[in-house]
């Protein structure tokens, strides 16, 4: 297989990936006293893995596409999907550079280097998260959707608490799976080096 179709075949699993984690694997979490919900759930799980096998752009996209596809589908965070976009795209690249530009893991052989890195990375592209996925909420439900500032505010105090849960359940299981699933497809040929 070249390795073009590689990375498109690459990208298109982890977005499904990241879709239905997203969509199915989450708990809808109403706040009280608007019409806005949050959610506890996994997508950012396979987008994480996704920078650190495929790097910050292609893991990025595969995070943003699938989880803007999620929100596309369901009526209750459709008017979220572009902010999804962004920041899911921003998270691949925060990850990739550390992981892949900064550090260079796939160029490295020793185990205890590329764990250490891929965590690093992690945590690193879900702490912008953690910041920027309720600050960004913020404005964007009060000057895109035009909620009152007292509204946008409890939405976000609630959604910022639930972003860094997702975020801490997120650098666990994802290096879990990126070391788990990263020799096997070393072995086999389908890591993609930068």
């Amino acid at each position: 297989m070249n390795k073009k179709v590689n990375t498109i075949t690459q990208i298109g699993l982890l977005a499904a990936l990241c879709f239905v984690s997203f969509r199915f694997l989450k708990i809808d979490i109403p706040i009280p006293g608007t019409d806005s919900n949050t959610a506890i759930h996994f997508g950012n799980i396979f987008l994480v893995l996704a920078a650190l096998l495929l790097g910050g752009l292609n893991g990025g996209l595969a995070g943003a596409i699938g989880m803007t596809i999620g929100d596309l589908l369901d009526p209750k965070y459709v008017l979220s999907a572009p902010k999804t976009f962004v920041l899911k795209l921003a998270i691949g690249l925060i990850v990739g550079l550390v992981a892949h530009k900064m550090k260079k893991i796939n160029k490295s052989n020793d185990k205890k280097y590329i764990a250490k890195w891929a965590l690093v990375a992690s945590i690193v592209g879900m702490g912008f998260n953690v910041i920027a996925d309720p600050l960004v909420g913020y404005f964007y439900k009060m000057y895109i959707l035009g909620h009152p500032q007292e509204i946008a505010s409890v939405i976000t105090k609630i959604a910022g608490g639930v972003t860094a849960f997702n975020a801490v359940v997120t650098v666990i299981i994802a290096n879990i799976i990126y070391m788990a699933v990263r020799p096997v497809l070393e072995k086999s040929g389908y890591l993609i080096k930068e």
